[in-house]
């Protein structure tokens, strides 16, 4: 049946579909991940959408130091990039992460340097506050990222969806908080944003506290996961036509959404109210406010519309 209403709307929009096909093709890496990088492939399906994918198939993409290093850097530099609107993450291989690598993790966490306990724990301060920002980054880049997930989204992965603001999966995905299994509590973002993201404390606590798996469809009813898609193929057609209406729209507009939306989820709604004055006596100083208005008035696609790159 899905199949049947999925068709239907291809056939309906297929004007519009095509290109987003051949798009999804083009973002298969199979050359592997793209220099400097050794984790990441990164690639341009469309105009002004980056496509971030976790590349360590043989490895499950699971999380190695040089993981954590790099996404800081792609993030920092998408940030920056006028050429980049909206971001696109999914993961390369059988599923989207396996979750921290802990072969290769294992020194940092488990040996930490240090002459007494003041410097251990000085130092693994330090470890950890650094792997948080490698999550941190998404949420702090001004570009709106939709993460895309299959087969399977484990630990660190839990970490790295909740930082991301729209959240894609397929059927077969399932979702695991897998720290207390291994003897921690996670601590790069999983339990300060998923109580966020999710809203019933009950189901969180009880994800954590369990490391049982929640499936798409619980994910989906649970406010975890906005899509969810029958396959791979499918899923990264929709990232992408989500990604290009993004990018479609003023990037002053669509920014500062995404800056306020974040700041309001973290203070009174008073507060939220005040920073909005604040950003918009400047930001609604801008072009965009005009040619968009323009091209309601003429019934024409914000896709049709120039915007100034920022």
């Amino acid at each position: 049946m899905l199949s049947v209403i999925t068709r239907s709307a291809l056939s309906k929009y297929s004007g519009l579909w095509l290109p987003s096909q051949a798009a999804v093709r083009a973002m298969s890496s199979p050359a592997g991940p793209s220099p400097p990088y050794t984790t990441l492939a990164i690639s341009h399906p469309a105009e002004f959408v980056t496509h971030v994918e976790l590349h360590r198939p043989k490895k499950l993409n699971a999380m190695n130091k040089a993981f954590w290093r790099q996404m800081v850097d792609c993030f920092n530099e998408i940030a920056g990039n006028p050429e980049c609107r909206v971001v696109v993450v999914s993961g390369a291989g059988k599923i989207f992460t396996a979750g921290i690598d802990l072969m290769d993790m294992a020194s940092d966490i488990l040996q930490p340097e240090g002459d007494d306990t003041a410097r251990v724990s000085w130092n693994l301060r330090k470890i950890i506050t650094k792997y948080q920002e490698t999550f941190s980054v998404i949420e702090k880049c001004p570009k709106p990222v939709v993460v895309a997930v299959h087969g399977s989204c484990i630990g660190g992965g839990v970490d790295l969806i909740t930082a991301c603001d729209i959240r894609l999966c397929t059927q077969d995905t399932w979702f695991q908080v897998k720290e207390v299994d291994i003897g921690l509590a996670a601590d790069v973002g999983t339990l300060q944003r998923l109580p966020k993201v999710i809203g019933s404390s009950s189901l969180v606590n009880e994800l954590a506290l369990t490391a049982r798996k929640l499936y798409a469809d619980e994910a989906k009813s649970s406010g975890l996961v906005s899509r969810v898609f029958t396959d791979k193929e499918a899923m990264m057609a929709g990232a992408l036509e989500i990604a290009g209406e993004i990018a479609a729209r003023s990037p002053v507009a669509v920014q500062g959404t995404k800056i306020n939306l974040i700041y309001a989820r973290d203070h009174s709604v008073a507060e939220g109210l005040d920073y909005m004055a604040n950003w918009n006596m400047s930001m609604l100083q801008t072009q965009d406010v005009m040619k968009s208005a323009q091209a309601a008035m003429e019934k024409k696609s914000p896709k049709t519309i120039v915007f100034s790159k920022l």
